[in-house]
């Protein structure tokens, strides 16, 4: 295992463009897009000839302690926000990655290489795994603070040149605060993740071909057959939205922060995060935030994905071809 971090490296490296790349483009895109917003509003209301200047003074009087409690929260929205939108793409970035980790390998021929190295198979799936757990998002999650800082000055430039003084909302936001609180997120995000990350490893350690296919479609079509059968009359799974529930942790909970919401879960246990649009700082402290660790559900989806990465592991141990 003290080779570990080298593997966890070789991912980065082969992957900087998913982990790296498409978060900070996305987040590019975003700011290239204010810009834009920005200059447009400037251009028309130059044209209709509006005045859009505000006394620094009559600014900073006029606004309310509220007011300011109320701009710095919606500045953490905004911060929550462009986590968000990178942590979108990166939920692409990591279902494919998965699914190519252990079978491009084999298509390639180049498992024979690592195989021929003191490297275990444990170390190469743990490899992966925390990769996709653990180091994308911290990647994501950086680049996303990095461009939401970028986009406050810019917001700032602009409000300065039309005499707006934005001091007072800065100085209510907590940029440092939501990001602490956002990094204090990520190991609850990777446990809720085990159950995805083993599912979609397994599948890329074992199948011949396509595993998108096996991965996808053998649970989606588990829950149409098992709907139709309810339809008929026949024998079938009881419970179709736990079912439903289920495939939905297969698939999704990769998806950076998808534990957030307030459903009703497997078990008819209700998650105990709640975002609260009026105080988002303080609806990601840490009693908050890990009052899901209570919940049968992650520890079910932890034990289930702990499970699929044993058997990714013995996969990786007994599969070093493919159809092609």
């Amino acid at each position: 295992m003290n080779k570990l971090p080298l593997l966890i490296k070789r991912e980065y490296w082969e992957h900087r463009g998913g982990f790296l790349w498409t978060p900070f483009w996305i987040c590019a895109a975003i700011l290239v897009l204010t810009v834009i917003g920005l200059v447009t509003a400037d251009v028309l209301g130059t044209r209709a000839s509006v005045h859009m200047g505000i006394s620094l003074s009559e600014f900073h009087v006029n606004m309310s302690a509220e007011e300011k409690a109320q701009a710095g929260n919606a500045l953490d929205m905004t911060q929550l926000m462009f986590g968000g939108i990178a942590s979108f793409g990166l939920f692409f970035v990591l279902f494919f990655y998965l699914l190519g980790a252990l079978y491009d390998d084999r298509r390639d021929r180049s498992v024979l290489f690592w195989k021929s190295l003191p490297v275990t198979d444990t170390a190469t799936v743990a490899s992966k795994a925390i990769s996709a757990a653990l180091l994308a998002p911290l990647i994501a999650l950086i680049v996303s603070t990095l461009a939401y800082l970028v986009f406050v000055a810019l917001i700032g430039l602009w409000a300065a040149m039309h005499g707006i003084n934005v001091l007072p909302a800065l100085a209510s936001a907590h940029p440092l605060g939501m990001f602490g609180r956002l990094l204090l997120m990520l190991p609850l995000g990777a446990l809720w993740a085990l159950p995805s990350i083993g599912w979609l490893l397994f599948w890329s350690a074992w199948v011949r071909s396509k595993p998108f296919l096996w991965a996808v479609m053998l649970p989606v079509v588990a829950v149409l057959i098992n709907g139709w059968f309810s339809m008929l009359g026949l024998p079938h799974v009881e419970g179709a939205v736990a079912l439903k529930q289920v495939v939905g942790r297969l698939l999704l909970s990769i998806a950076p922060a998808s534990w957030i919401g307030n459903g009703t879960m497997i078990g008819g246990t209700r998650m105990r995060f709640n975002l609260d649009d009026a105080h988002v700082l303080s609806s990601f402290d840490a009693q908050n935030v890990y009052g899901l660790l209570t919940t049968a559900n992650l520890w079910i989806g932890v034990a289930a994905g702990l499970a699929l990465l044993a058997a990714a592991v013995w996969a990786r141990g007994r599969r070093i071809e493919t159809s092609v």
